[in-house]
């Protein structure tokens, strides 16, 4: 599915062939512990027939910790904010994932129309579409195969995934990836960095959409 962006380009993901090969070219199949020549054939086999399908790891395999620093932006790598640590253990909500180590996730969209949401208005909302938020590690690698994505203050929220307490309760932080100013912890030297970060559940930011799909398939 074409996505728009708010200058009007509209561009489309790459074949899932040159998905395979981004990841590759990345190293992200030896983070996976997958064998290039099988990520090459899953990509051949798919069965893609509308094309647009983004290529993804389970989490499992790649996590977000791993994946982070391969995002560039402005020529700076892609990190995880410090009061983060435990972003790995943010996990799927309310999201089926295939039981397979690849899949792919089908027609996703930025969700700029919903910036100015907190993500505890965003989540039903996006149910009643039909639509399922992305996992922070799928918006990872949209980001990885389609940088342009990410845009300075039109950037998104993956609140497929959370963190569960061990009392049970959800953590009030949700992640998202935007754009570093450079200020705080992150450095100077970090400004226009891709940034893995989190917003908290309950606030509204206005440049922060929901990124979502329709499903995912194997």
């Amino acid at each position: 599915m074409p996505e728009t962006s708010p200058s009007g380009t509209v561009t489309a993901l790459p074949s899932l062939a040159a998905q395979a090969e981004r990841l590759i070219e990345l190293g992200v199949h030896e983070l996976a512990g997958i064998p290039a020549d099988e990520l090459r054939a899953f990509a051949a086999n798919a069965g893609d027939k509308d094309g647009g399908a983004l290529l993804a790891v389970n989490p499992d395999r790649a996590p977000a910790s791993a994946l982070a620093p391969l995002l560039r932006h402005d020529g700076k790598p892609g990190f995880v904010v410090t009061d983060m640590p435990d972003v790995d253990h943010f996990a799927p909500c309310a999201v089926e994932l295939p039981d397979a180590p690849l899949y792919l996730v089908t027609d996703v969209d930025r969700g700029d129309h919903m910036a100015n949401w907190s993500p505890e208005e965003a989540l039903p909302a996006l149910t009643e579409q039909g639509r399922t938020p992305l996992l922070l590690t799928e918006g990872i690698h949209w980001v990885l195969q389609q940088p342009a994505v990410l845009e300075r203050n039109h950037c998104f929220m993956t609140i497929g995934s959370r963190l569960r307490k061990a009392n049970g309760a959800y953590d009030a932080r949700t992640p998202a990836i935007w754009i570093s100013n450079g200020t705080g912890r992150d450095g100077r030297e970090r400004r226009n960095a891709p940034k893995v970060g989190w917003c908290w559940w309950g606030n509204r930011h206005t440049w922060l959409g929901f990124a979502s799909a329709t499903g995912r398939k194997h």
